[in-house]
């Protein structure tokens, strides 16, 4: 029977005693309280051996994902409406947006990386965290563990004695380990001899127990202790002791000079996992950053959509105001059956664009209430959203300056941070391969004691006899040396140390790339935006010289100047006028999305907490810069005479 087993690194040699002593009554589960998202507190920590050792050894509970609707969503509706602000979209899309819920599961990932690199093995990762393949020695996901043994029962109880070659190598891992064996063993066997034993055939019995504990340092050091024991009866006649009982108590070390030496080499993993922690949180930001972005952007399109039905619903009523006056003018004879047809024409293409305007709003509804909810809702799926923050006027605070802009980017964008993390991963890659390329030096040293005792003619002695002899030393063992290994030509170090550097070198020639498309998106987004407010000027001068044509058209039909077709052009000029003041004002406000991404500024701009992004619970309401403040963006007019 084998029992292997491991414990943190803070516990010392004699802690196999106090499992021995261990009751079943100590053995309890710490369960990990739950959190909104479905995660525990932390993953850095492993649970306190003491004084429930056998915690280590259970498995963590970790709750299930929450995918309800936040309370937020359903305290917006009311009797079927969702009235819902840009800052209530926002707050929803963090807590409900299961793109975000998604990428919140890195953070935890880097913690279980932090926690297994602690024990001496190689990090899982995570989408969007380098690990150098350099830094894993064999087999990929293989860490610092080592094997190595002082264990044995020596030479006592044998029939010679003496000396031999010794050699300790590394041993363990960060974390101890704990082992212990216990067997029985009876064995009958013919003899062809009468020499040793006096009789042709003999039996023996034999129980055995053996201990270990080895544990490795970050730096690079290792030790490791072992105590076994050996009773033996036999029926042979000419042994010294029959039964006898042999032990032994060994101590040994080892300590690399060269290769593995240093906590660099052997924390190497712990480097990766920690700088891997930061990458986790940029890598969250950006999922952040491109869910909100995704979300303005929808709910501007629907802002726009809301406007477009409103120009369509003005326009259908002028055209049947139109109609109304044509019939009207026809009955008493001062106007022709074709100018009745043109406005009947007129009526009928406007009420395709209003059903064409509903059309596009409730499929952009449906885009957002996927935005904003992890799940169906009933309520949800009857009920009519409303925005309720007007599309954006320009101003000229709205636009950047350029220099400023750029250097706001570099600073905070995570995509730059994230290669600067990998950056530092490869320049620990560098550092270990650099190591590996050396030969392996280490000294050892061993102490060992022996015991031997039984029971003869002349004396009695047991299992305490021959510890007792083991651990004062009564048959002692020391020995010391140096260990050299090195691999001729050492062509796979060399390959590792070389492919190292040349990916950092790609890696930085990576980041320079990811500064140079950062600075071209903040140059296009500033042009978008001077680009929008002169687009939104254009198109509101636009709409009010198409009005002023319209009116004048109608006051012509009126003392008979013109037809009832001219109107009838001058009125789609106003409906079509005022289209493209809405879809100016709606791109407008996605190049102030757009600027504000490519600067890295969307979560601060818009007063968005990455915590409670990452909470899952909004304690602090987002407050988007544009609240409805400052004048009103024009309506649509088509209605006025």
């Amino acid at each position: 029977m084998n029992v292997t087993c491991f414990v943190p690194k803070r516990q010392t040699a004699t802690l196999w005693l106090a499992v021995l002593l261990a009751t079943p009554a100590a053995v309890v589960a710490q369960d990990a309280p739950a959190s909104p998202q479905g995660f525990v507190n932390t993953y850095q920590k492993a649970p306190n051996i003491f004084p429930n050792f056998w915690a280590p050894y259970l498995q963590q509970t970790i709750p299930l994902p929450v995918l309800e609707n936040s309370p937020r969503l359903g305290n917006l509706i009311h009797e079927g409406k969702l009235e819902l602000s840009l800052a209530d979209a926002l707050a929803l899309t963090l807590e409900n947006n299961l793109d975000i819920v998604v990428g919140r599961y890195v953070v935890p990932f880097s913690q279980i990386d932090i926690l297994r690199t602690k024990s001496g093995q190689a990090n899982r990762g995570f989408t969007g965290a380098l690990f150098p393949g350099e830094l894993n020695s064999g087999a990929i996901g293989a860490g610092v563990t080592s094997s190595g043994s002082t264990g044995g029962t020596g030479n006592a109880g044998g029939i010679t004695g003496g000396g031999g070659a010794v050699s300790i190598g590394p041993a363990g891992a960060f974390d101890p380990s704990v082992s212990f064996g216990f067997s029985f063993d009876r064995v009958t066997s013919p003899l062809n001899s009468l020499v040793v034993s006096g009789i042709p055939t003999t039996t023996s019995y034999a129980t055995s127990f053996s201990a270990s504990y080895a544990q490795a340092f970050t730096n690079g050091a290792s030790y490791s202790v072992s105590l076994s024991g050996l009773r033996q009866s036999t029926t042979q006649q000419n042994t010294l002791f029959n039964p006898d009982v042999t032990s032994r108590l060994s101590i040994g070390f080892n300590q690399p000079l060269l290769n593995s030496r240093g906590r660099g080499p052997n924390e190497r993993f712990m480097m990766v996992a920690r700088t891997n922690q930061s990458t986790a949180m940029e890598v969250f930001r950006q999922q952040v950053i491109t869910s909100v972005t995704t979300l303005e952007n929808a709910y501007w399109d629907l802002a726009a959509f809301q406007l477009n039905v409103q120009v369509a619903q003005n326009s259908l009523a002028v055209a049947k105001e139109l109609l109304e006056e044509n019939r009207k003018q026809e009955q008493i004879g001062t106007m022709s059956q074709l100018d009745v047809v043109t406005a009947e024409s007129q009526v009928a293409a406007s009420a395709r664009d209003l059903i064409v305007a509903q059309t596009n709003l409730e499929q952009q509804v449906t885009t957002v209430k996927q935005l904003i909810s992890k799940k169906d809702d009933a309520a949800l799926d009857a009920a009519t959203i409303v925005v309720t923050d007007r599309l954006p006027q320009p101003r000229n605070a709205d636009l950047p300056d350029l220099k400023e802009a750029l250097a706001t980017a570099q600073s905070n964008r995570p995509e730059v941070r994230e290669a600067q993390n990998n950056l530092a991963n490869q320049d620990v890659a560098i550092a270990y391969t650099r190591n590996n390329q050396l030969p392996s030096v280490a000294v050892f040293g061993l102490y060992a004691g022996s015991g031997l005792q039984g029971n003869n003619a002349v004396a009695t002695g047991g299992a305490a006899a021959a510890l007792d002899q083991t651990f004062v030393a009564a048959y002692p063992e020391t020995a010391t040396g140096v260990s050299f290994s090195a691999i001729v030509r050492n062509r796979s170090a060399l390959a590792d140390s070389a492919r190292a550097q040349l990916e950092r070198n790609q890696l930085q020639v990576g980041l320079q790339s990811t500064r140079n498309q950062i600075a071209m998106s903040v140059q296009q987004a500033r042009i978008s935006l001077i680009q929008g407010k002169s687009q939104v000027e254009a198109a509101q001068e636009a709409v009010r010289l198409a009005q002023v044509t319209l009116d004048g058209e109608r006051k012509k039909l009126e003392v008979g100047i013109s037809t009832s077709y001219n109107v009838v052009l001058r009125e789609r000029d106003v409906a079509t006028a005022q289209y493209a003041e809405v879809q100016a004002l709606s791109t407008y406000a996605k190049a102030l999305v757009a600027i504000d991404q490519a600067t890295g500024t969307i979560l601060d701009r818009n007063g968005i907490r990455l915590n409670d992004a990452l909470s899952g619970t909004v304690t602090d309401k987002p407050v988007p810069p544009f609240r409805g403040d400052g004048p009103r963006p024009p309506q649509p007019q088509g209605g006025n005479r």
